[in-house]
């Protein structure tokens, strides 16, 4: 866990993406966060978790439906959402924590 608040815990904004390989809305979500990835280059981070490899974070992060999308910034959570979002609206999004 405690590479888990290195990750987060940086000036810019990290988006979590907590999937995994077996539910087709979290597959359909790789591209999108590739596209959103790209597009803010070094402003943002872009991270996937497969919740079966990190049973322990995701329990802790109380995560229940795939996908799950987190912000964090400076270690706070900033925004949450289950479920699918297209590019421009992540972009705009994270944007808001840039």
């Amino acid at each position: 866990m405690s590479k888990f608040g290195e990750l987060i815990d940086v000036e810019i904004p990290v988006l979590l993406d907590f999937y995994t390989d077996r539910e087709e809305q979290s597959m359909a979500m790789h591209p999108i966060l590739r596209d959103v990835a790209a597009a803010l280059g070094d402003k943002a981070k872009v991270i996937k978790i497969d919740v079966e490899k990190n049973k322990e974070l995701a329990e802790a992060l109380r995560v229940k439906g795939l996908p799950t999308l987190i912000i964090y910034k400076n270690g706070d959570m900033k925004w949450r959402h289950s479920g699918q979002q297209d590019v421009n609206t992540l972009i705009t999004i994270i944007q808001e924590y840039i």
